[in-house]
């Protein structure tokens, strides 16, 4: 039996016997994580999950900051670009995450920035990744499923800004791809799905500029059941439809043909069930230390009405720390 495998029966125990559990799952589902909160070893995990966490704030001194960006050249990042452009004109896709690591320069530890960002979603492993992540996997609450599907990102400096992107007709069209995959998705385990709010503004501040992100809530109604089936639910529903595309199988074969890198633990989800509701997060905003360097994985989605420019900054302005300093 896989890890994989394993996994989705401890969770389905573990929701069954409403036993509270924090989990961890990388992109490609083969080295998930779990652990019953009892068992949490705090000096091995720390997460803020929209509040709750299990750990207490530290002060640290106050400095300056040093936070510098070394991404890829647009000529090695158009590639990747042409290939996804070529497979959507060919049928193949007609939205595809594409992402790469940017190798980053800071006086900060992984810790550092674990304190000092500001985050719903926060998560640091060891000394090996840090997640401070804005965007909602699933949420499960008094029998209800929610996703909060975050599609759309621009410098909120620019001038009518939030016109902008709001009216941007590739904008549109990519997010209301992923809206009806993810909606798809919930249809195959809960009833009555529907679109609450569609393509809501919300404001990230970052240490050298804010952002605006777009966002929609998508409902579904679960079984009495469903304690008993969160880990089948969960895997079931990866990898998630943002950092994929559409169609998910087709498009996660692309990706991995053209980004040329394992993402690892990079958009993959993490999560806390409490006994009875459960909240989770996808691992975008990531900061991984591979060997003395740290690189920041970023991306964003590629339509057929892509601009290589546009989507060559808009990787490099998500490679950002939400830090806001008062001093």
């Amino acid at each position: 039996m896989s890890d994989t495998e394993k996994t989705i029966l401890e969770m389905n125990r573990l929701g069954k016997e409403r036993t509270p559990f924090i989990f961890i799952i990388d992109f490609e589902m083969e080295s998930p994580i779990l652990f019953p909160l009892t068992e949490l070893p705090p000096e091995k995990i720390l997460y803020n999950i929209n509040g709750r966490s299990n750990y207490t704030s530290q002060q640290l001194p106050s400095r300056e900051i040093i936070f510098k960006k070394n991404p890829i050249s647009i000529n090695d990042y158009s590639i990747a670009f042409n290939e996804v452009i070529r497979n959507i004109n060919h049928g193949n896709t007609y939205l595809v995450n594409l992402t790469f690591p940017t190798e980053i320069e800071t006086n900060l530890s992984l810790g550092e920035i674990f304190y000092l960002s500001v985050a719903p979603y926060k998560l640091l492993v060891e000394d090996k990744f840090v997640v401070f992540s804005p965007e909602t996997f699933i949420r499960i609450s008094n029998g209800k499923i929610y996703s909060f599907p975050m599609k759309g990102t621009i410098d909120a400096n620019i001038p009518n800004a939030k016109e902008i992107i709001l009216n941007d007709e590739k904008e549109i069209s990519e997010h209301t791809t992923i809206v009806d995959l993810i909606r798809n998705d919930l249809s195959i385990i809960s009833q009555n799905v529907k679109v609450e709010k569609f393509r809501y503004v919300e404001k990230i501040k970052t240490i050298d500029k804010d952002l605006f992100q777009i966002s929609s809530e998508i409902s579904g109604e679960l079984p009495d059941d469903h304690h008993g089936k969160l880990g089948s639910m969960i895997f079931g529903l990866l990898p998630a439809g943002s950092i994929s595309g559409a169609p998910k199988k087709k498009t996660v074969e692309i990706i991995k043909e053209v980004e040329n890198y394992k993402r690892g633990y990079y958009t993959g989800i993490f999560g806390y069930f409490d006994g009875n509701d459960l909240d989770s997060a996808v691992m975008i905003r990531f900061i991984e230390k591979i060997g003395d360097k740290l690189y920041y994985k970023s991306g964003g989605g590629i339509t057929a009405r892509s601009k290589l420019e546009l989507e060559y900054q808009e990787m490099i302005d998500k490679v950002y720390v939400p830090i806001v300093r008062n001093d």
